[in-house]
């Protein structure tokens, strides 16, 4: 094991990219390149040896979870006297903008969905929570997309307390990026699952006082950190690709960037955009919530997990 990252004593026992990848233990590897390719995102050189070497020991970890849940379960039903039906266990994934948590949470989907203890897993993203752009524009807080406030806090709880109670469905809207809005009329369908993914960029916020937070629902939470330096570079990255690919649809929201702004131009909207929003919400309200987690991926430059904190039992 590593020695600390800070000086002070921590809550979390803290490993190597060396140290993690000896727990895979005999995990076996049930994911193909062409899978990988197919879950990975944008600009995220994520390879089958970075899974091996660090997804692969997360989802033995988070299969031990799993049933260590039922476990407890089991003795609450001997206390109680009688049977205590099982719901699902939840998973949360934060992180910033362009750090990766969404190929994590993908990813994760696949490798735990392959376990024979739990082959129901489906995965929510946390942009189907957000305001409609009609609402946003109406309070005036178009500009701080993906800022607490610009989520619809009480229907995200709502739907994950609903889900914990063992529901056994909940209808929820759906997000199109390429619109970059909520799909009028679209809903996506949860289905009781073995194990739910949620993942977003404030999943981990403490909530009000005297309220419920989505996180006090999570039985295990994730983030994924790197550099503020690192992630910036990565967007800006990002920007650059969708400009090639995704923003020269015609029905993309950001359509007219594909054409009406050369590089320079493209760099300085990209560097304006973190500087002015996305940094402000990492610094400001997503990186204050990394203590909370269960387990952080640390990213180096190469955007390779070298570093991970799981915190003590």
């Amino acid at each position: 094991m590593t020695s600390g990252w800070d000086s002070v004593p921590s809550p979390y026992v803290e490993l190597s990219r060396e140290d993690w990848r000896a727990l895979r233990e005999n995990t076996p590897l049930p994911l193909t390149p062409g899978e990988l390719d197919a879950l990975r995102g944008l600009r995220d050189p994520i390879d089958i040896t970075e899974v091996e070497e660090v997804y692969l020991p997360l989802s033995r970890l988070l299969n031990l979870f799993f049933l260590s849940d039922g476990r407890l379960r089991d003795t609450v039903s001997g206390f109680l006297g009688g049977e205590v039906e099982p719901t699902p266990f939840i998973i949360g994934v934060a992180g910033s903008v362009a750090v990766g948590k969404s190929t994590t949470s993908r990813l994760l989907r696949t490798l735990l969905a392959r376990w024979p203890e739990h082959p129901s897993v489906e995965l929510v993203t946390t942009d189907s929570f957000l305001h409609p752009n009609s609402v946003l524009t109406e309070r005036g807080i178009m500009d701080r997309k993906g800022f607490p406030e610009s989520y619809d806090r009480r229907a995200l709880v709502r739907f994950v307390s609903a889900i914990k109670a063992g529901a056994d469905e909940h209808t929820i809207p759906v997000y199109s990026h390429l619109e970059y809005d909520i799909v009028p009329g679209a809903a996506q369908t949860v289905r009781r699952p073995d194990i739910l993914i949620v993942e977003g960029l404030n999943v981990l916020q403490a909530p009000p006082a005297g309220s419920l937070g989505v996180s006090d629902f999570f039985d295990f939470s994730i983030y994924v950190d790197a550099r503020v330096e690192d992630i910036r570079q990565w967007y800006v990255d990002r920007l650059f690709a969708l400009r090639r690919t995704a923003f020269t649809d015609p029905r993309s929201y950001f359509h007219k960037y594909a054409h009406e702004l050369d590089e320079d131009e493209t760099a300085a909207f990209a560097q304006r955009v973190w500087r002015d929003v996305n940094e402000i919400n990492l610094v400001s309200n997503i990186l204050p919530t990394r203590a909370r987690a269960t387990l952080v991926l640390h990213k180096n430059r190469e955007h390779a997990v070298q570093r991970v904190r799981l915190r003590r039992i």
